[in-house]
């Protein structure tokens, strides 16, 4: 199989990372209640923002000002470099991320050199996949594994299996056709069962 993976809280702790810094932002800069909202559905990425209910200008200077010293701060979810390794003996693994580039193309390079520092193995690597179907499409993918239950569901509704990763954002979203997913050995078993074809 081809197997598509997102990077941030699928294989990174994204969360754990972005949070303090938006917290930091929020109390020192915007001096403003670092309660978050979690009141909302969150079905993407933008987390960061409906959870402390920034506009879009607050939301643009909180990544212009972190976004590039975060990345290199963030862990690698438990069990993530072994299970990919695993899954990359009978698949083919296509890491595909909305993480977008600066002009000085620091993101990939940071990219690139996080995978290898966590030895996450990977065949191929697409930044700033504004939609993910078109990139799961392009590279004929038959699994897409992501936190993001927007992109989960308009894969689904196209044809393409996904797994939901289990975060703490995502919790109440849900669609019977999409599996959630609690753990990396818990991705590579639904793997395994999809190849024995018992799912």
């Amino acid at each position: 199989m081809n197997i598509g993976i997102d990077i941030d809280d699928t294989i990174s702790n994204s969360y754990e990372t972005i949070i303090p810094y938006a917290q930091k932002y929020q109390i020192e800069e915007l001096h403003k209640s670092p309660i978050l909202d979690r009141s909302g559905e969150f079905s993407t990425h933008k987390y960061t923002k409906a959870l402390h209910n920034w506009n879009e200008e607050e939301e643009n200077i909180f990544w212009e000002k972190y976004y590039t010293s975060m990345l290199p701060k963030m862990s690698a979810k438990a069990l993530a470099s072994e299970s990919i390794k695993e899954l990359s003996k009978n698949n083919k693994i296509y890491l595909i991320t909305a993480r977008w580039d600066t002009e000085k193309k620091e993101v990939e390079k940071i990219t690139i050199k996080w995978l290898a520092d966590n030895e996450i193995v990977y065949d191929k690597l697409i930044l700033n996949a504004g939609t993910k179907l078109e990139s799961c499409k392009k590279y004929n993918i038959d699994l897409f594994i992501d936190d993001s239950f927007k992109n989960c569901k308009e894969l689904t509704e196209n044809g393409i299996r996904t797994f939901i990763m289990d975060s703490q954002v995502n919790q109440k979203c849900n669609d019977e056709k999409i599996k959630r997913v609690y753990s990396w050995p818990h991705i590579c078993q639904e793997v395994s069962k999809i190849e024995k074809g018992e799912i």
